[in-house]
């Protein structure tokens, strides 16, 4: 067996034909990469918004009367723009607008608490804030808390077809999807705000190396910080996939399945089809049956997911009558896809799961398994081009790994994210001489492809043995009454930490801890067995799915 490191890039070997080795990355920002696609297609369609199309050039109209908006409001250069809103054309318009006059966009999760969003507004010192007329009541009221100036809110009926206007504002009140804001002082609808008419400034010069977006990331074991993210990482990141794909028409669809204020749908969602010319299928609500409704109505041929979606997915019966024959690809990213689920989604819909890797602070992706190529399961698939990859020994982070060994994966590229805002402490620790240390320990074979065998932070040491909580998840979540699983280490006094494990059934199933904890005896050395196994009712979860395991252990302090 030839020993290799990843120095010695045997990825390359499997590389799609066509695939560069080396990309030669046109330095943009993101309006110019949105100009650019408005100048190619005009005519095509860029979003379809419950049945309603707008093309790119209607597109740049949006943009650019929001932009004036923003200006006429007090908007320049460098300030901070906060959108608190789900996949809808209003998302896309503002964030293109904000960028447009070189402001900076701070997303935030609409299911964020008031102590969530108050934290990152005031972490990034927001002046404006876009929302939604559900939430625009709680924006108000936490404006004496932060720096917010200006709420502006939309309503998810806004830019409905015509003949599904009159039904929404009929029955929106009634199940919740609307909510009438009273008249406040700095506070305008969306209709009103993109009327407004101040004096338009030039657009100002922005240099591809300057801050783009604040995006805050999953705070699954800690508090959120916020990567900055550059105009260059991000539409570094559009041509990795332009290049990685190799889908040069501009007939496809994307379903945007995962949410925008998450990097995954942001750059693969909205950035990446925006600067392919692509139509983007919105979905502001996107539960399983949505999605499943989406898929039947608009036939996308591409679709970023996340694993607890395709999870979902499989519980739906409504998958059985769903032809999913449109699709060249679905992806999986955000958190580690089981391959339980993996097997099961080709088995019932014919489709392979392309898995990924990525993180907030990489723009987010940095590995991906080959469309056409071989595609392991299990595994992160391949680094993109002119990503640089290394397996660091854990113990003092100077040695680098060979095949075959695990360690803490660090990284290299021009979609990392040159650093975090306001954390001098976090980033000389997590930024190590130009090299990310990603946290995530690894491990490449000796085709290059990576396997992620857990989080460096997660890791559990009982009797002195290190335990890695997702092996003793997968044995889990393989049990057939098992929906979802994760396991968390404690505190013992005799073994230093114990293994405590959490799983939800599946629907209809009753699993008891007995069955549970003999399936583990089967599958797993005794030392990896859990001392305490809990069935609950549901995961305490990101918005993507990552299991909050903070949340586990505050509950079983």
């Amino acid at each position: 067996m030839i020993t290799l490191t990843c120095s010695d890039k045997p990825w390359l070997a499997h590389y799609d034909k066509g695939v560069p080795t080396v990309i030669d990355y046109r330095r943009l920002t993101l309006p110019q990469m949105f100009q650019t696609t408005v100048g190619r297609y005009p005519q095509h369609t860029a979003l379809i918004y419950q049945g309603h199309h707008i093309t790119y050039a209607e597109l740049q109209v949006l943009v650019r009367t929001f932009s004036i908006t923003l200006t006429t409001l007090g908007i320049r250069k460098g300030d901070v723009v906060g959108i608190w809103l789900p996949n809808t054309v209003a998302t896309v318009v503002s964030y293109y607008a904000a960028l447009t006059i070189g402001a900076i966009v701070v997303m935030a999760n609409p299911l964020a608490s008031d102590r969530e969003l108050n934290h990152q507004m005031n972490d990034a010192d927001a002046k404006l804030l876009i929302t939604l007329d559900l939430l625009a009541q709680r924006a108000i009221a936490l404006r004496d808390k932060n720096q917010i100036e200006v709420v502006i809110y939309a309503s998810l009926g806004d830019f409905l077809p015509t003949h599904l206007k009159w039904v929404f504002s009929f029955k929106a009140g009634k199940k919740g999807l609307a909510a009438k804001v009273p008249a406040t002082d700095r506070v305008y609808s969306w209709k009103d705000a993109m009327a407004l008419r101040g004096t338009p400034i030039p657009e100002p010069a922005i240099h591809p190396e300057e801050v783009a977006v604040y995006q805050y990331t999953g705070g699954t074991t800690g508090r959120p910080k916020a990567a900055m993210l550059t105009h260059t990482n991000l539409t570094c990141m559009a041509q990795m996939y332009e290049a990685w794909f190799q889908l040069e028409k501009a007939d496809e669809r994307v379903l945007a399945a995962p949410p925008f204020f998450h990097v995954l749908g942001m750059s693969t969602a909205m950035n990446l089809p925006v600067h392919m010319g692509w139509s983007v299928v919105l979905e502001p609500r996107p539960k399983p049956g949505k999605l499943l409704d989406a898929i039947r109505k608009f036939k996308p041929t591409l679709a970023p997911m996340v694993p607890t979606m395709l999870s979902d997915l499989l519980e739906e019966k409504a998958l059985a009558g769903t032809d999913m024959t449109s699709f060249k690809l679905i992806t999986s990213g955000a958190s580690s896809l089981p391959e339980e689920i993996f097997h099961r989604f080709k088995e019932r819909t014919g489709i392979t799961i392309n898995e990924g890797y990525g993180m907030t602070e990489t723009s987010p992706q940095t590995h991906l398994n080959p469309l056409k190529g071989r595609n392991k399961p299990g595994s992160i698939g391949i680094p993109f081009p002119g990503t640089e990859v290394r397996i660091m020994d854990l113990e003092t982070g100077t040695r680098e790994l060979a095949t075959g060994e695990a360690g803490e994966m660090w990284f290299k590229g021009p979609q990392v994210s040159c650093g975090y805002l306001g954390q001098y402490g976090e980033n000389e620790t997590a930024f190590q001489n130009g090299w990310l240390t990603s946290g995530d320990i690894a491990w490449m074979d000796e085709d290059g492809y990576f396997y992620i065998v857990d989080r460096k932070k997660d890791v559990i040491i009982s009797s002195g043995y290190s335990i890695y909580p997702r092996e003793v998840e997968e044995v889990l979540q393989a049990h057939g009454d098992v929906l979802k699983a994760a396991v968390i280490g404690v505190a013992d006094t005799r073994r230093g930490e114990n293994i405590k494990a959490f799983v939800t059934p599946r629907p209809g199933r009753t699993p008891s801890v007995e069955s549970l904890m003999t399936h583990c005896h089967k599958e797993l050395a005794k030392y990896k067995w859990p001392a305490e196994i809990h069935i609950i009712d549901a995961m305490p979860e990101s918005s993507v799915g990552k299991v909050l395991k903070t949340d586990l252990k505050r509950m079983s302090a």
